[in-house]
């Protein structure tokens, strides 16, 4: 059985011995147990309006153990929050981050929210970085070069090769892209993505390869000139206010 249905059992078999615990002790003490639809009626009401939101949590929390789209130790995304998953309770589910941080999310945002769960069929998962060089002629072999830097990376995958692309040429330089895998992402996207361009800078000072850089025209006026400059567009008439002279009137 899986981990998740024998604890949707365990959960229900307790609230149902507890239940019948309670009725019971009433009944040895000698209480009718008629009387206690009236108290049935007002707990209905009152989880209806007053309790709606813990009600939903707690159905949505049975809901997503029963459909098992989260599993302790998936990394999910729901909203801002991204971390593992180290506890799925009734109401609640717990995600550390990768701080170390828990945050505490009711099980309702999972069900109204769009949940990225990276981890669900496939925990192999794709980073990429940018650099922009200068343009060269050799451009298949600075790929080569970029891809070998970020395999030699131990986190990066090698049963699916990173890859370098050549996205466009700008005015400005050629950007490229280094698409890599890692197959385990419980340990962090940013550690890996920076030994990845830390390798990628090495190589690119190993083999003289330049970072473009943005060209800019930066003009820098004397105070003399921009004094002068000033004064002339001073004495240039504004003709918007005047009349139309025709023909001497």
């Amino acid at each position: 059985m899986h981990s998740s249905i024998r604890t949707v059992v365990a959960r229900m078999a307790r609230a149902f011995l507890i239940l019948v615990a309670v009725l019971v002790s009433l009944s040895l003490v000698g209480i009718d147990l008629t009387v206690l639809s009236v108290f049935g009626g007002a707990l209905g009401v009152a989880i209806g309006l007053g309790l709606q939101k813990i009600a939903s949590s707690y159905v949505s929390g049975f809901v997503i153990l029963l459909e098992r789209c989260l599993a302790i130790g998936d990394m999910v995304a729901v909203g801002t929050f991204y971390g593992k998953v180290t506890q799925i309770n009734s109401r609640y589910t717990v995600l550390q981050g990768l701080d170390g941080i828990d945050t505490v999310v009711p099980n309702e945002i999972f069900m109204i929210n769009s949940v990225q769960n990276y981890s669900l069929t496939n925990r192999t998962l794709r980073l990429s970085t940018h650099v922009t060089i200068v343009h060269r002629d050799d451009i298949e072999s600075i790929l080569l070069l970029l891809e070998q830097a970020t395999i030699s990376v131990n986190r990066v995958s090698r049963e699916v090769l990173p890859q370098a692309l050549l996205l466009k040429i700008g005015p400005d330089g050629l950007e490229l892209e280094v698409g890599f895998w890692i197959v385990d992402p419980e340990n962090g996207r940013l550690n890996v993505l920076s030994d990845v361009n830390r390798a990628i800078w090495r190589v690119l000072q190993d083999n003289q390869i330049k970072i473009a850089q943005v060209k800019r025209d930066i003009k820098i006026l004397h105070e003399n000139n921009f004094s002068a400059a000033s004064s002339q567009e001073s004495q240039i008439p504004d003709t918007q206010d005047q009349p139309n002279l025709k023909n001497g009137q």
